[in-house]
């Protein structure tokens, strides 16, 4: 279970980071609103999942998910270039996450 909510969380932290971009520095009431409520439902999913996961494991997968998911979310909706080598650390960043799971002994 616990794992699901790192997943849950690590995707309401693309929600939010991409989000972001939309509150016009937090002047948007509504999607500032929403971004929050993002940041708070991530955080607290992650803080669940910490309770059994290593803390490090947690938070790495949280992150690479975050990260990766919001550069595919920037490349595909968001007109970012999407070079070979973007591409490439993007797909560093997902094996990361994978081996830090594999790795984690739970």
């Amino acid at each position: 279970m616990a794992w699901v909510l790192v997943v849950v969380a690590g995707l309401l932290e693309v929600v939010w980071s991409v989000g972001m971009k939309y509150t016009a520095g937090f002047t948007r009431p509504v999607p500032s609103l929403l971004t929050g409520a993002g940041i708070v439902a991530s955080m607290l999913l992650l803080s669940q999942a910490a309770k059994t996961l290593p803390i490090g494991t947690a938070y790495g997968v949280w992150v690479g998910i975050g990260a990766a998911g919001a550069a595919v979310v920037g490349m595909v909706a968001l007109g970012e270039p999407a070079t070979a080598a973007r591409i490439f650390f993007v797909s560093l960043l997902l094996v990361s996450v994978v081996g830090l799971k594999a790795t984690s002994g739970h």
